[in-house]
C-alpha cells in the first residue's frame, strides 16, 4: 500500500476534523485570474462548511463571477502530526437576510464560548446580516491526510 493511501482520512475522520478546526483558508479566483486567499471562521455544514462575509468583499465579488472555492483546514505542528482536508467546492451565495443571520448566529455561538458573550454576539449578527452574504460550500472533490497514521515513520 502506498504512503498516500495510508494517510487518507475516512468521511467520519474528516467530519471530526471539520468539527475541531477553527480556521478555514478560503481561496477564490480574483478578476486577474490569481487566487484570492483569506482565513475565515466557519461552521461544519453537511460534508462541507458554511460561513459569511461582507456582500461588498472581494471574495463575494469573486464568487458572484465564479461560485467556486478551494477550502483548506489543517492542524498539527510537526510533520508526524499533520492532519488536513482540502475541498474543491461549489459555493452557494445566500442573500436572504434571515438565512444569513442564521449562519452568523451559528458562527458566533461556535466561536463565543460564554452564554453572555453569545447573547451580545446575537445583537451583532442582527446588525450585520443585511450587509453580509452566507457562503454554503459543498465539496466536489476532497483530499485528506492524517500523518499520525504513519506511526512516526515517513
Amino acid at each position: 500500500m502506498s504512503r498516500r493511501a495510508q494517510i487518507v482520512m475516512t468521511p467520519e475522520e474528516i467530519g471530526d476534523l471539520l468539527g475541531e478546526g477553527k480556521i478555514a483558508n478560503f481561496a477564490t479566483i480574483g478578476p486577474n485570474g490569481r487566487p484570492h486567499l483569506v482565513a475565515l471562521w466557519y461552521i461544519p455544514h453537511g460534508d462541507g462548511i458554511a460561513t459569511w462575509t461582507y456582500g461588498a468583499s472581494q471574495k463575494a465579488a469573486n464568487l458572484r463571477r465564479l461560485p467556486q472555492a478551494t477550502v483548506l483546514i489543517e492542524t498539527g505542528d510537526n510533520y508526524d502530526q499533520l492532519r488536513g482536508v482540502s475541498m474543491e467546492c461549489d459555493v452557494e451565495l445566500v442573500e436572504e437576510t434571515e438565512k444569513v443571520a442564521l449562519v452568523g448566529t451559528k458562527l458566533m455561538r461556535r466561536y463565543t464560548p460564554s452564554e453572555q458573550a453569545a447573547t451580545a454576539a446575537t445583537q451583532f449578527v442582527r446588525l450585520q446580516a443585511s450587509k453580509r452574504v452566507g457562503l454554503i460550500c459543498t465539496p466536489t472533490k476532497i483530499v485528506s491526510w492524517d500523518h499520525r497514521k504513519l506511526g512516526g515513520t515517513y
